[in-house]
């Protein structure tokens, strides 16, 4: 495994996140665990979940099963590099109380307490923003934050889904504020297909030091090599990779992907894992493996190097959107 320093901060983490989003919806505790300990063989030391995890009346069934794998030892919290998320409506009803959702100063200690409980441990290392709330002041915000951090409840703050305007905004209260080194790291949806991130999210994480950990690194499973599994009747594409084929235009981009590929003799999952690595700014992608086996074909994309022939030719197919801010500016 590969390690980098996540954003401006001392903290190494592995090049690869392990998120668990389908721990406990898709993939049963036992597995899960399975799943997690073959990671933590590998070297992968970052794992990524969220309060909400489990989703609808088993919210916190994501971070249960994860505090059942730190509760088995064997050092595997002092191993592990935990970042979980806080925003999501946490009431079982689907219709919450007051203050029991978003980012005001109460709801995040409550959202901490429970989180630590859930998880089984004393400190999260890595908490972040799950989305923008535009009805908290970041001055509120980060008062809630300063105070966590003195009572050693969490290390480190990241956000999720952030514009690029609103991380300028956290960090600058956060440096006038003092008390905080601010937003370490940006989670934001970035992959070979969905590359708007470049325009503004991504050099404003540049410039304010964040590391940037890409979500739905295969774009839904469309960049995993979905138009093969079709044929060979393996999986039909679901959700926004079937929403994406729908189009023909983009169907063609994808079949020409797939074919750019089968002729340099990469697995189209692993390309798309492996480009994101060379991208500038980003410390590692969120893979969510169901199986050990996807776990296994992840890991692989940490070790393959991509030809500049490829490169060139993953860029003619999925062009970006240029340099900010002339992309959008002429």
């Amino acid at each position: 495994m590969k390690y980098t320093q996540l954003g401006r901060t001392g903290l190494k983490v592995s090049r690869l996140v392990l998120g668990t989003m389908n721990f406990g919806p898709q993939t049963d505790e036992s597995t899960s665990h399975r799943i997690m300990d073959a990671a933590l063989d590998a070297g992968l030391n970052f794992v990524d979940t969220a309060n909400v995890y489990g989703w609808g009346e088993n919210k916190g069934r994501t971070e249960r099963i994860i505090g059942n794998w730190f509760a088995q030892g064997g050092d595997r919290r002092d191993k592990v590099v935990l970042a979980t998320k806080v925003y999501g409506n946490m009431g079982l009803d689907g219709s919450p109380w007051p203050n029991h959702d978003k980012l005001s100063a109460l709801n995040i200690r409550r959202a901490v307490d429970a989180s630590l409980k859930r998880l089984q441990t004393d400190y999260i290392d890595v908490y972040q923003f799950h989305h923008v709330d535009r009805a908290t002041p970041f001055e509120e915000i980060w008062q809630a934050i300063n105070v966590l951090v003195q009572q050693g409840k969490i290390l480190y703050v990241g956000s999720s889904n952030f514009p690029g305007y609103k991380i300028a905004q956290a960090n600058e209260i956060a440096a006038r504020r003092g008390g905080t080194i601010g937003l370490v790291s940006e989670q934001c949806l970035y992959n070979l297909y969905e590359r708007r991130a470049e325009m503004e999210v991504l050099p404003a994480a540049q410039d304010y030091g964040l590391g940037v950990i890409p979500w739905s690194p295969l774009h839904g499973g469309l960049l995993g090599g979905v138009l093969k599994k079709e044929v060979e009747g393996r999986r039909r594409a679901s959700g926004r990779a079937a929403e994406t084929l729908a189009d023909p235009a983009a169907r063609k981009r994808i079949q020409a992907y797939e074919d750019l590929l089968d002729k340099h003799g990469v697995e189209p999952g692993e390309a798309a894992l492996a480009w994101l690595l060379t991208r500038p700014g980003v410390t590692g992608p969120i893979v969510g493996p169901r199986t050990v086996e996807q776990l296994d074909s992840a890991l692989r994309a940490v070790e393959l190097e991509l030809s500049q022939e490829l490169l060139a030719g993953l860029d003619e197919i999925f062009p970006g959107p240029g340099p900010s801010p002339e992309a959008f500016a002429w």
